[in-house]
């Protein structure tokens, strides 16, 4: 008999919240119900009907609010407690090897150094942020997708849906991981293989293209701004990160080992993968890299590789970071899949640089669960190395589990050679303009900067994530931008072959196809380059086939903002060949300005570190060309200013090499390392008789013992900046 307790409607309602807590924790985590769908169905509606009579009783981490409304205005931009950085990644036994020494080699060698090996899940990384108050429950407050590491987006509205993921996590799971009320998590976004197939079943059904395989469907899932059609999708979350939540240690590790990590999350209720090793060498991590291998097909979701991580936090710290990973934390990559098919044809497509790329147009094939129907061929020496042939039967593997390329041509009694000879192009395909291929360069080019597959790539380039960061500037809106119109100023969208597939891409394609309208244009394009982005209006926009006022003036915000992008990014963004973010990033701090980096000679650039004479020749090539010149100086009546803060503008450190080493009192590594190459010295990672100083910070280890055995000098923090001739570590960034 219940209680008279439970006829309150307070405890009622709390008591259903609880047991459908503990439904949802026995279904989604741990995969081991004791109740029937139709039994949990009851129960929610129980407390459904409860909390409509009695509205005022309704809280944010009840069961009955995972899908709550559409973000307003999408997805807002958050900054992460810490970076998410990506993972050094490894091949085979030999780079396993050299990074374990890499590891032992800078730790004292009487310490005991003991790995974590964890399942490489294929999917989309989340950090989701807890909070309450001491003595209560802590609450989801909000989950950040990785954006570009540093800056990610607030999904919380979709991040609720997942029912992997706790609404809160209660006082009693709380004392028994011993966690703070305050804490975040970092884990990774999955859609199982059942859930990708019926998705693409429902897609097949309502005509459109299938999703490209599950991490992208993930991907454009977490994504979308429809949160019902995200609690539809049945995405898993799996917990491996347990970090500090607000105050002055937000984004460090919250315990002392990864194991006890990972322990208290599965103790709080998140769902930790079970395929978990423990190993003092390499021979065990192999053994268990082994065992994954052999259980990857019968998992039920994708993976691609086994990370292994250093077990103890105070270790982690000591090794730290390079510029874009751990140094204590390494992932095993799987060899790529491969699978034999048939070549049909071949196209060719024309990129932001003019190079011409073959593609090969394959019968589907399916290869570690994503259906593979087209692959590059790279260039015409790439062709005549394989002997391919149209009708050729050829093995395909996706390059690292993602790019799918042809690795040869498979010929025997049951695989007869194809009969057509490939003809590499000697016009653009798309403006029909000759292609030249430079002395000593394997690929052939368009040189027109004119032609329409090159403008559409630098577009598209221009407002890539990494760049410009202009969401809604994807493939569609940028073919209905440049397309010409018809009378009634409806873009004339040409059928054209669609780029290979990355992630944008793939995201774009769980869309529906825009419409393509038929008829003669009579209209120019509404842009024709990429200063043209800026001078759009809302009523250019809505005029065009799905898009609405708020998406319209959302894509206007997005291009305004990125107009105060630093100089680096803008640099990056012109598409200059060979000049990737790191060139761009030297040549903005180096130079200071566009005008100068504009100004200098072969001479001048090749003076700048890391900058040899083809980079410097490519570079003074770009700014030669008038259409060029005219981008530049349009951007400067835009509103761009194409200058940069420099962090130190003396040589102070010019022919110095340091090595970091330790945890500095207010400067990250990553901050110590860019004061010093700015002021023209060099950061190494290993001491040697050529070390000129050793910056030490606490735990500082075996570097610190060798710098004192070899006679170098060793400097503090404050040591550091005196030498600097510096205020401090609250320098203006360059960016």
């Amino acid at each position: 008999m219940a209680s008279p307790e439970y006829h309150i409607p307070e405890a009622r309602i709390e008591a259903l919240r609880e047991d459908l807590r503990h439904h949802e924790h026995l279904y989604y985590v741990l995969d081991s119900p004791e109740i029937t769908d139709a039994q949990y169905d009851q129960k929610m509606l129980a407390l459904k009907t409860l909390e409509t009579e009695h509205p005022h009783l309704i809280t944010p981490d009840s069961p009955t609010q995972r899908v709550g409304g559409k973000p307003r205005e999408g997805f807002l931009k958050t900054p992460h407690s810490r970076p998410m950085l990506s993972l050094d990644n490894a091949y085979d036994e030999a780079d396993l090897r050299a990074w374990d020494t890499r590891v032992r080699e800078a730790l004292p060698s009487s310490e005991q150094v003991r790995f974590v090996c964890e399942v490489k899940l294929d999917g989309l990384s989340l950090a989701l942020h807890y909070a309450g108050e001491p003595g209560t429950h802590a609450s989801l407050l909000r989950g950040i997708t990785r954006g570009d590491g540093t800056i990610g987006e607030d999904v919380t509205s979709n991040v609720r849906t997942i029912r992997s993921v706790p609404l809160s996590v209660a006082v009693s799971k709380l004392a028994k991981a011993a966690l703070p009320n305050t804490f975040e998590v970092r884990g990774e976004v999955v859609l199982p293989h059942l859930a990708f197939q019926r998705l693409n079943e429902e897609r097949e059904a309502a005509g459109m293209a299938p999703a490209a395989n599950p991490r992208n469907a993930a991907a454009g899932t977490i994504r979308t701004l429809e949160p019902n059609i995200v609690a539809q999708r049945r995405l898993e979350f799996y917990a491996y990160f347990l970090l500090h939540g607000m105050g002055p240690n937000a984004g460090e590790m919250l315990l002392a080992t990864q194991t006890e990590a990972l322990e208290a999350l599965r103790q709080a209720g998140f769902r930790v993968n079970p395929n978990i090793a423990i190993a003092d060498d390499v021979d065990a991590i192999l053994g268990f890299i082994a065992k994954v291998d052999a259980l990857r097909d019968h998992l039920g979701y994708e993976i691609d590789g086994v990370v292994i991580k250093l077990d103890s936090v105070a270790q982690q710290r000591r090794l730290g970071f390079t510029g874009k990973a751990p140094r204590w934390a390494i992932a095993y990559k799987f060899a790529a899949r491969a699978g034999v098919t048939q070549l049909l044809a071949v196209s060719f497509q024309t990129g932001r640089t003019g190079k011409i790329t073959p593609v090969a147009n394959l019968n589907p094939v399916l290869i570690g669960g994503t259906t593979v129907a087209r692959a590059t061929l790279h260039n015409a020496d790439e062709i005549a190395r394989l002997g391919v042939r149209i009708g050729d039967f050829v093995q395909v593997e996706r390059g690292g589990d993602v790019i799918p390329k042809i690795i040869q041509v498979i010929e025997d009694a049951t695989h007869p050679r194809g009969a057509t000879e490939i003809a590499f192009p000697t016009l653009c395909p798309r403006c029909n303009q000759p292609l030249l291929k430079a002395e000593g360069e394997v690929d052939w080019r368009c040189l027109n900067t004119e032609c329409p597959a090159r403008i559409s790539e630098e577009l598209l380039h221009w407002g890539a994530r990494n760049v410009m960061n202009i969401e809604g500037l994807g493939d569609a809106m940028v073919a209905q931008l440049l397309a010409p119109r018809d009378a009634d100023g409806v873009a004339m969208i040409a059928p054209t072959e669609a780029p290979l597939d990355d992630e944008e891409q793939a995201i774009a394609a769980t869309l529906e196809p825009t419409a393509k309208p038929t008829g003669k244009p009579t209209q120019p394009p509404l842009i024709r380059g990429i200063a043209d982005l800026y001078t759009l209006s809302k009523s250019d926009l809505v005029a065009l086939e799905r898009v609405a006022d708020k998406s319209a003036q959302a894509l206007l915000d997005q291009i305004d903002r990125s107009r105060s992008t630093p100089l680096a990014r803008v640099l990056f963004g012109l598409g200059m060949r060979f000049v990737g973010e790191r060139t761009a990033t030297l040549l903005a701090q180096h130079f200071g300005s566009l005008d100068a980096i504009m100004a200098a000679t072969p001479a001048e650039l090749e003076a700048v570190n890391e900058i040899g004479p083809r980079v410097a020749e490519s570079i003074s090539e770009f700014f030669s060309i008038e259409r060029n010149r005219n981008l530049i100086a349009r951007l400067k009546d835009l509103g761009f200013t194409l200058a940069a803060e420099k962090r130190i503008t003396t040589d102070t450190l010019a022919g110095l090499t340091f090595v970091l080493t330790g945890t500095l009192p207010t400067l990250t590594r990553e901050a110590a390392k860019a004061l010093i190459e700015a002021a023209g010295g060099r950061v190494s990672g290993s001491v040697s008789k050529k070390t000129d100083y050793l910056v030490a910070g606490e735990e500082a280890g075996s570097k610190l013992d060798k710098a004192t055995s070899l006679g170098v000098k060793i400097l503090d923090e404050p040591a550091l900046l005196l030498l600097l001739e510096a205020e401090g570590p609250t320098l203006k960034s360059q960016e």
